[in-house]
This record gives structure tokens, sequence and C-alpha cells, in this order.
């Protein structure tokens, strides 16, 4: 069966003053139809970027998106549509909660008023039969009274309640593709427990297939089916949640699990941070652009090649040029410097 969504060699770029951004660097992947699709990484590895460039809300100019580039939606590229073409797939098929709750409501508009906006233009409800189906969408969500909340603006909500009416908006036309850019963020971990149970409710009962965008890997750990990685622009590795979980492949993802706390580790372990920064989008590395900070790196080797996507295992995928795995041990190579100048902070590459 052929997925729901498929990415092919998605590139995007911003022009900018000091040079382009290649905040996404030939990525693919897929979705299948009822998946939880997680996207990991720290902040601007290009998850959020690649989310918009599906959504077709990235600026243009200064964005620029490669012409080879493909987002294939139920069997057509949604980067060839017309911008009214669009419009009919953007909130009715796809749809987007977007990453911060305080900001993304408009505050001068009732709660009721945005809701009911989507329900009118794609499902071609009058006043009314809007208004009952957003107190329907206010009751899934768990907002309590929604009848007397319509009238309430933004402001008159928690943070919680925010991002739980940002949810209502987003599956107010039943899409087929939810996707949700780091929808716990700035939320305290009750509540972001609470939002966390709320997708995966709602995806047993509508079936809408869901990309979980963050950069945690615990918010994901029992959410998805399927985890990707990005670094830089790229993705480093892919896998099913248990095998990337017991046996990640890429020293990046091994980098990211030692730096979370554990519930089962014994004693007080202290956790491991990745060494350095990620690298500047505009003058990457030519060789792995995780090397600086990579504690198995092998320079020459490392700085020579680009490592790409193979299989190391059936069904899980890393970008390695090195067998590498927990167990591995670490070679002693001095491990890269934060070197901090009167302008800038930069990693200077040790060895």
């Amino acid at each position: 069966m052929e997925p729901l969504l498929k990415v092919n060699n998605l590139k995007v770029a911003f022009k900018t003053d000091g040079g382009l951004v290649k905040a996404v660097n030939d990525v693919n992947f897929y979705l299948n139809e009822g998946e939880t699709l997680g996207i990991v990484g720290e902040s601007g590895s290009g998850k959020s970027v690649t989310s918009m460039a599906i959504m077709r809300l990235l600026p243009t100019p200064p964005a620029v998106i490669d012409s080879n580039s493909q987002v294939i939606f139920k069997g057509q590229n949604l980067l060839k549509l017309k911008d009214d073409q669009m419009r009919k797939i953007r909130g009715k098929e796809i749809a987007m909660i977007f990453q911060d709750p305080m900001t993304s409501l408009n505050p001068v508009l009732t709660i009721g008023k945005q809701i009911t906006e989507s329900l009118k233009l794609h499902m071609h409800l009058d006043d009314r039969a809007a208004s009952r189906r957003a107190i329907e969408l206010l009751k899934l969500v768990g907002i309590p009274s929604a009848d007397k909340r319509l009238g309430d603006y933004p402001h008159q909500f928690s943070g919680g309640m925010r991002q739980r009416v940002m949810i209502a908006m987003a599956i107010s036309c039943d899409p087929k593709l939810l996707i949700a850019d780091e929808p716990t963020t700035a939320l305290d971990v009750t509540i972001q427990a609470q939002i966390l149970e709320l997708l995966k409710r709602l995806r047993q009962e509508l079936g809408t297939a869901i990309m979980l965008i963050t950069h945690d890997l615990g918010v994901v750990a029992g959410m998805c089916d399927r985890i990707q990685v990005m670094y830089a622009g790229k993705i480093v590795e892919t896998a099913s949640a248990k095998p990337l979980y017991a046996n990640p492949r890429m020293p990046y993802t091994i980098g990211l699990l030692n730096s979370i706390p554990r519930l089962d580790s014994e004693g007080q372990d202290r956790l491991i941070p990745i060494q350095g920064l990620p690298p500047d989008m505009i003058t990457l590395p030519p060789g792995c652009p995780f090397e600086p900070r990579c504690a198995y790196r092998q320079p020459v080797v490392c700085q020579a090649k680009v490592p790409e996507l193979r299989e190391v295992e059936e069904g899980h995928r890393a970008a390695c040029l090195f067998d590498i795995t927990k167990e591995t041990p670490i070679p002693e190579v001095p491990a890269p410097e934060v070197v901090a100048t009167a302008n800038d902070v930069r990693i200077s590459p040790a060895g």
C-alpha cells in the first residue's frame, strides 16, 4: 500500500546576508496511514523547517525549496500545487499544531471564532452547526464548560488549555495527517502527559496519522511507531522505537540517549552531555557534520567523507562510516573544545 505521505530529496535553504543557510539537506522519509512518526533532534536540526515545507508555509523568499524536491501526499506533489489548491488541503487534509500556543492564537478573536473559521471554510457548515461542532471539539480535548468558553479570548485560558484549543482547531476537519511541532513546549510535566495521552487517544479514535516533532527522546518513547533522528538538516538514524532505544547505531543518537535521565538507572549516575555546538549551516564541514563533536570520530576518515544512511539491521538505518554500538569503546582522541572569542562561540576540532 502506498504511504500517506512520502518526502523525496527535500532540500530547503534560506538566503541571508551572511550566505545560503542549508536548513534541510536531502531528506527522505514516509508516513503510513494511522502511523505515528517521531522526528527528534536539537534546535536547528531542520525538524520544524521540514514540517513547514510540507505545509507550504515557508515564505519564499527568503526560503528556497529545490526544484527536485517532492512532497507526495495521497498521490499528488504538494510542492507543485497552486496556492488556492494548497489552501483546500491545508487545514482539511493536513493540519498542524504549532510550537507555541501562547502566540499561535489570535489574541483579538474569540476561541469560538477561530475554531469555527475552518469549519465554515472546509466543511461548509452554517454558524449554528459550526458552533455545535466547536463545542464537541472542546469537549473532546478535555475543556470543561465548553459551551461557555466559546466566547472567551486566548488570554482567559492557561497554557495547557490553549494547547488543547490548538489541537481542537487542528482536528476540527478530521485531517488524515496531523503535524505536531513541539506540542508540549513550555508546559509543565503533568500537562505534557495529558497532551500526549490526548494525541494517542485521537489517533486511536480518528485513525489520524501523526508526525510528532520534538527535541526530547523521552517524549516520543511511548508515542511513536518509528523514530527518525535529524542533525544538521539530515536524517542520521531511523528505526522502529524499540530497536532505536535498545541499540542506537549513530553516535549522535547515543549522545542524545546518554544526556537524558533514566528511571531505571542505579545510584546517582551523571548525565553525559554532547560536547561542542551544532555546525554553522552556511559553512558545513566537508565530511561528517557531527565529526567535531563525536566521541568515536577518526578525524582523517570522518573529515573526508559524508556518511550516507545505510542499513545496519532490518528496518534500522544509520549514517555513520563505522559500526558503532553503545558497547563500542570510545577511542583515545581528544574531545572537541569550545573556543570563545569576543565575537562568537565556535568549535575548534582537536586532534
